[in-house]
């Protein structure tokens, strides 16, 4: 349905209808490019979402591609229309933050401001989205040495926005992590105690439920990456970022994959009270920590 689409949801059904009907098509992009009489860069550009596709551009290539259903071709030109209506700039598009933020990063950002379910599953440290300014700034000066002042700062910034703007929306999340996050004392007691505790007051709120991944089950989801899964529209997609890069997944099978893996984990790992009761013990223990540091 193209009712209702928002021009970002609009944007990405029209070039990934694009990016189906031309493997359908059985043709390269170079081959799209050189028959359309247009640059590859374009092609790729409209395919990974950059830019939007004009209806004349749209009713043209679709032709080329074989796609020939009139009612297909009417909805995903309506929606071609959608996904050029302006709505200003976005914070995470504008200068300052280019340097700062992967394409990756950026289209999460976008995905996020359209996601009604968000699962996540960690590895290491807290989520993004869910972390208090304390515990990005310590968590991102652990990389003092491998990056700019300017671009920590920029990068601490874009952390605290999306965390922001995803405080103002109706969305479900649901959060797992391994136990080696609830125990990592990043900025130390205070810093990691207001950490666990934004944690615990967010389900408390109903805001947020969360499963620990305790060491003593023998698997695990991944071994070396954390992954969110985004439900926007009808569909899911799929970020997930290693120590030294990210990527944004769109292809159904790896998305589906991912889902099922983290459905039968999320039945398997430590419940939610029982994850609850493990953060409210970690909290106490670090407020013992932080009573019983001698004063200097």
């Amino acid at each position: 349905m193209t009712d209702g689409d928002s021009p970002i949801i609009a944007r990405r059904r029209v070039r990934l209808a694009l990016r189906e009907a031309r493997d359908r098509a059985g043709l390269t992009q170079n081959q799209v490019a050189e028959e359309m009489e247009w640059s590859l860069s374009k092609v790729i550009r409209i395919e990974n979402g950059d830019v939007s596709i004009s209806p004349n551009d749209l009713r043209l290539l679709l032709g080329f591609l074989g796609v020939k259903d009139r009612a297909v071709v009417a909805d995903l030109l309506a929606a071609a229309r959608i996904a050029r209506t302006r709505r200003g700039q976005a914070w995470y598009q504008a200068a300052e933050f280019r340097d700062s933020l992967t394409d990756s990063m950026r289209k999460l950002i976008e995905y996020e401001s359209e996601a009604t379910e968000i699962r996540s599953y960690s590895i290491y440290c807290v989520p993004g989205y869910l972390q208090t300014p304390a515990y990005s700034e310590a968590l991102m000066s652990r990389y003092e040495d491998e990056i700019s002042e300017e671009l920590r700062t920029r990068r601490i910034e874009a952390r605290n926005r999306r965390r922001d703007a995803l405080q103002g929306r109706d969305v479900a999340f649901l959060l797992m992590v391994d136990e080696s996050v609830l125990r990592r004392m990043i900025g130390g007691p205070a810093v990691f105690a207001e950490q666990l505790r934004h944690l615990s007051e967010a389900v408390e709120r109903g805001v947020l439920r969360i499963r620990m991944v305790p060491f003593s089950l023998d698997s695990s989801i991944t071994t070396n990456a954390s992954f969110d899964l985004l439900e926007i529209g009808q569909s899911e997609v799929l970020y997930r970022e290693t120590g030294f890069n990210d990527e944004m997944v769109e292809d159904r099978e790896t998305v589906a994959k991912h889902r099922a893996r983290y459905d039968r984990e999320w039945q398997e790992v430590a419940d939610e009270t029982d994850t609850i009761q493990y953060i409210e013990r970690q909290i106490k223990e670090l407020e013992r920590a932080i009573t019983e540091r001698p004063s200097r």
